[in-house]
């Protein structure tokens, strides 16, 4: 019995060790992360496991990419919900709604991830169609409604090809189009003027050209760090982006 006990006040002992350690990461705690088009938050399910696990309070914002205003208004109210400073980090598309909602003054570093970084005047459509990516041309397609998606027979080729088709199957029947509208609409503001920011490029990415990301994180003086992998490199690579939020967490101020 007393072996028991002793056990138990041990594993108990440790466990609060764990937690007392997971609860008080370095610096900024708070991590807001903003998809991209056709995608939704599940995919960032290892990235939080890996802060989660660590102590970061992390919040996943569900876009809809059908107005861009609406989503950066959607993201400025996970911003307000945290209970101090925030690391913002976007993919793709979100990269256009935290270069907007990272002007909060709580916004204290942006994380662009595989993202597109516009300034004043500048909509994803016209960046990304300055320097096209390697993909095919029929990658993305448009619907009679005024919307797009990424053809489903190209998405594991060039959308996700380092993840296993299994889920890239999935991926692509489950996506859901992303407005035109959106991807036209300009930026009013550009927080990176005035935020220090990180950003990955994912070297082998088809959907969103790696010099068009090297361009754009170099013009926002971001911290750059370049991983081998495709457009869903939080996915196929969650530790390695996960450290790269971890080092904005930690070193923003």
């Amino acid at each position: 019995m007393r072996k028991l006990l002793f056990l138990a006040l041990t594993l108990g002992s440790a466990s609060a060790a764990v937690a007392a350690d997971a609860a008080t990461p370095p610096g900024i705690h708070n991590v807001v992360i903003v998809p991209g088009a056709f995608v939704d938050g599940s995919g960032w399910r290892g990235v939080y496991d890996i802060l989660a696990r660590k102590g970061y309070h992390v919040t996943v914002v569900q876009t809809r990419a059908e107005n861009l205003a609406d989503d950066v208004a959607q993201t400025d109210k996970a911003v307000r919900r945290q209970d101090g400073p925030v690391v913002l980090v976007g993919h793709s598309y979100g990269g256009a709604v935290i270069t907007q909602a990272g002007s909060r003054d709580t916004v204290k570093a942006l994380v662009y991830v595989s993202a597109v970084v516009p300034d004043v005047g500048e909509s994803l459509g016209k960046l990304v169609g300055s320097m096209p990516a390697a993909g095919d041309a029929d990658d993305i397609q448009p619907t009679s409604d005024g919307h797009l998606y990424f053809n489903p027979a190209k998405f594991a080729k060039d959308f996700a090809a380092d993840v296993p088709k299994g889920l890239t199957d999935f991926m692509a029947i489950s996506q859901v189009p992303a407005a035109k509208a959106a991807f036209d609409a300009t930026a009013p503001v550009a927080a990176w003027h005035d935020k220090p920011s990180w950003a990955v490029v994912s070297r082998k990415d088809h959907a969103l050209n790696p010099d068009l990301e090297r361009w754009m994180y170099k013009r926002a003086g971001s911290k750059v760090t370049e991983i081998e992998a495709s457009h869903v490199v939080y996915i196929s690579q969650p530790a390695k982006v996960a450290a790269v939020i971890e080092d904005a967490a930690t070193k923003a101020r």
